[in-house]
């Protein structure tokens, strides 16, 4: 498929399927489709009419044009209100309009969109991403496809001569999305420790970034106690993963993202029982698979700010040699941690990460974590979780997150709850109360950073969707991606 930036104006486009964004209660057609719709005898607004079109956001309608017309079929897109107008609405509006015409035959495809804030760059990437997100389709365990549809092959951004670098620029995050998607959704027994490091070292040969992985030996040598705790009942061995991106000129910053990397949570001896959704823990590396795939974007964007991604990549299971509940870890910064619970073992993997971060001397770092069920409760399974006591990088991470369309809400970090996890043989416990659990994890992994910004996100809840939804299919979203990118470009 390619997506194609061009001048031809609407009465000029010849293709299968031409689209078109309107605001709502807005539907009067004047321009160009006012001409084409004279041409076809007035059916456009007729059918606008007859459909009860008004324009809400994201509905459309199909108009088949017939014989004679440059354009077999329109597609009226609703936008919603002018003054709600927004990047994603755009990217939205796109990526409803690419399955519309997809489920239509279409070879070939126009869209015409409004400009965001007179920001044609803006608006042809937005557009772009929106179109190849909707469209892509994993297909990877299935002996043959299910959809053998015609497949669209070009894409005409009308309006938008000359965004080039912008389309171009969709395509390296979205390569980074899809890629996060690819390893969320693989099963267990695809997507490894030992697969994770692989990716790694891939995007690392690709792109040029630099990679070390850590074995076993040197998590132990690091001190890596807590980590390792969780990862001593696996028989695959843990990898601790750290590429390294670094412009060609002084970095303007420093900055690190690290990842929960547990490629299959089986909830440890404390496992997981019927109806706890055992079966979907493959997605326990959400934050991982966005951290690689952050990798992947940045180094084909090469930005001029230095970046750290690090997963601690594991597996929890069960064996003779798992972990017990009222074990005590050491993690690498000294702290003493009561296993009370050896199912919230992803904050264990994460503190010694987070100290290992810390000793890079960055700027400001962020962790994404599938961390916990309570921030799902929450927040529901569209919006993220972010809690930091820092109000720069909050703020940082809500613009990226804005123009990224992707959800976040910042939570409390409500100090005194840390009561609740105090341990009396050992300096705390790896759970706390029931309720405020979101709130505890958050605190917990406070522990393990001392002085540098840090901010962390729970994405537990939008990291999978049940269905469709925005450009996204039912199954791995690759939450997280895009915002990372903007958070590093910002």
């Amino acid at each position: 498929m390619t997506i194609r930036p061009s001048d031809t104006a609407l009465l000029d486009w010849n293709g299968d399927t031409l689209a078109v964004g309107l605001f709502e209660n807005s539907v009067e057609l004047t321009g160009d489709l006012a001409t084409i719709n004279e041409k076809c005898a007035g059916i456009i607004q007729e059918i606008i009419a007859e459909e009860e079109f008004t324009g809400k956001v994201y509905s459309t309608v199909v108009i088949r044009l017939g014989a004679g017309h440059s354009v077999k079929k329109l597609v009226l897109i609703g936008l919603g209100k002018s003054e709600g107008l927004k990047l994603d609405t755009l990217r939205r509006a796109a990526a409803t309009v690419a399955r519309t015409a997809k489920k239509q035959k279409t070879k070939t495809l126009a869209i015409s969109l409004p400009v965001y804030n007179n920001d044609l760059a803006a608006t042809a990437q937005a557009i772009a991403e929106g179109t190849e997100l909707a469209l892509y389709q994993d297909t990877r365990f299935k002996s043959e496809p299910e959809d053998k549809s015609p497949q669209i092959e070009t894409i005409d951004l009308l309006g938008l001569a000359g965004q080039e670098a912008a389309i171009t620029r969709a395509s390296q995050i979205v390569s980074g999305v899809i890629l996060a998607r690819q390893l969320v959704a693989a099963p267990a027994n695809a997507v490894t420790p030992i697969t994770m490091a692989e990716t790694a070292q891939a995007i690392a040969t690709e792109h040029d970034l630099e990679l070390q992985i850590l074995e076993k030996e040197d998590c132990e040598k690091l001190g890596m106690g807590a980590y390792l705790g969780v990862a001593q009942a696996s028989e695959l061995p843990p990898k601790f993963i750290h590429l390294t991106y670094k412009p060609a000129t002084t970095p303007r910053r420093k900055l690190a993202i690290v990842g929960k990397g547990l490629t299959f949570d089986s909830g440890g001896l404390n496992i997981k029982g019927a109806g706890s959704g055992i079966e979907t823990m493959k997605i326990d590396m959400g934050g991982a698979a966005a951290t690689l795939g952050a990798a992947k974007a940045i180094g084909q964007l090469k930005p001029d700010v230095e970046v750290h991604f690090i997963s601690a990549v594991t597996e929890n299971m069960i064996s003779g040699r798992a972990m017990h509940p009222g074990d005590i870890l050491t993690a690498s910064n000294g702290k003493t941690i009561e296993v009370n619970n050896t199912d919230a073992e992803g904050r264990l993997t994460l503190a010694d990460a987070l100290v290992y971060a810390e000793k890079l001397e960055v700027d400001a770092m962020v962790d994404l974590a599938t961390l916990t069920g309570a921030c799902v409760v929450a927040l529901g399974d569209d919006i993220a979780g972010l809690f930091t006591s820092n109000d720069d990088v909050a703020s940082q991470l809500q613009s990226a997150s804005e123009v990224a369309g992707e959800k976040i809400w910042r939570m409390p970090m409500e100090d005194k709850y840390f009561e609740g996890m105090k341990s009396s043989i050992a300096d705390m416990k790896n759970t706390g109360p029931r309720y405020g659990g979101s709130i505890t994890a958050a605190l917990f992994l406070k522990q393990f950073v001392k002085d540098t910004p840090w901010a962390h996100l729970d994405i537990a809840g939008p990291v999978w969707a049940d269905k469709e939804s925005g450009c996204n299919g039912a199954g791995a979203t690759g939450y997280g991606v895009r915002t990372l990118v903007n958070w590093v470009l910002g």
